[in-house]
């Protein structure tokens, strides 16, 4: 089973700690939110997680590979990945095109893409959607189609 863990992460900036010591642990299919006033490190925590950032100390591990060091691009190749809470869609594309952007930058060749495309639609409940501008989507649609990508 997939497991995603975090072993007491530190981040200071200028010598003022805005992380301390958070021991996380995430398994396949759960679905976790950060909980905090604002400055409490939720977004850094996702940041060093993701690669963005870099912990000042502490590990983040991937089935009990230490990828710390990895670099962002690395990491998403392996999964790891961050939503941000403003909309990353290119507006005036399609649903299919927009997935299909990302899905370009992979390795895969252009049949798989195709296929991991139609698979990420229906297990979205976007297929429907397919041929639809970006612009004409609800939120929750919009949400969607970045979560695909």
């Amino acid at each position: 089973m997939s497991r995603l863990a975090t072993e007491s992460l530190v981040k200071e900036f200028s010598g003022r700690r805005v992380v301390d010591g958070v021991s996380l642990e995430l398994r396949k299919g759960e679905i976790v939110g950060l909980l905090g006033a604002n400055g409490a490190g939720k977004s850094t925590t996702f940041n060093m997680i993701v690669g963005f950032l870099r912990p000042t100390s502490g590990r983040i591990l991937l089935n009990d590979q230490d990828i710390t060091g990895l670099p962002m691009h690395h990491r998403a190749r392996l999964g790891i990945g961050y939503l941000a809470q403003d909309m990353s869609i290119f507006r005036k594309l399609t649903v299919e095109e927009n997935i299909l952007a990302i899905l370009e930058t992979t390795k895969l060749p252009r049949e798989k893409q195709r296929e991991r495309l139609e698979m990420l639609l229906e297990e979205l409940g976007i297929a429907h959607l397919a041929k639809s501008r970006a612009y004409t989507l609800s939120g929750g649609e919009r949400r969607r189609v970045e979560i695909a990508r």
